[in-house]
């Protein structure tokens, strides 16, 4: 029977499910699961984490089945993933790797197609442009035109415990004024696509 299962395509495997089939639904997980699991793991990194994702889609999926109609199994699926990544992301506080993957989102030539990260753009560039004049030029040199401290020292005749202050400010303006929604759409904007 399990071979035969396996044989079926989603359509079919979705409809033997919803009558309640045990075996389908571990057939849709044996299906599913690694490439769930690969597609979780490409985004966030975490093993435990993504683990724990991909099991809350298939405990989901189960518990849905009564009221859930699905046309699209597969599409269905990494959906789910997709968004239950970016509500973990959004529940977090902001972290170092948070705050890394909103510096190094100018540079994403994929995520700059997306009209999101267009918008998002957009709104870290009117916060930067509400900095302090001094602030906003050091952390310009050194987020997009990529200066060390001690480039941007000499550049500006600054010391560079002056030049660390100012990227400690701006960035501590940015993180206190990007709200988290906006990290998790960049996030999942700029990973999500298979």
């Amino acid at each position: 029977m399990e071979k035969e299962l396996a044989t079926l395509t989603d359509t079919e495997l979705y409809c033997l499910f919803k009558d309640n089939n045990s075996l389908a639904f571990e057939a849709i997980f044996d299906k599913y699961w690694k490439r769930l699991y690969g597609y979780a793991y490409r985004i966030y990194q975490d093993e435990p984490i993504c683990e724990d994702i991909v099991q809350e889609v298939f405990i989901s999926l189960w518990e849905k089945l009564s009221n859930t109609e699905i046309l699209h199994l597969e599409g269905y699926l990494f959906r789910a993933v997709k968004y239950k990544i970016a509500n973990h992301i959004r529940d977090l506080k902001f972290t170092d790797l948070h705050e890394k993957i909103i510096l190094e989102i100018p540079h994403s030539s994929a995520a700059s197609r997306n009209m999101e990260f267009q918008e998002f753009e957009g709104h870290i560039k009117n916060l930067i442009d509400k900095l302090p004049p001094k602030c906003r030029e050091v952390f310009t040199l050194s987020r997009y035109e990529q200066l060390s401290n001690m480039e941007i020292a000499e550049k500006l005749d600054l010391s560079i415990r002056t030049v660390e202050t100012h990227i400690s400010k701006a960035l501590k303006f940015l993180k206190s004024n990007i709200d988290a929604s906006h990290i998790s759409i960049i996030i999942t904007t700029m990973f999500l696509e298979r």
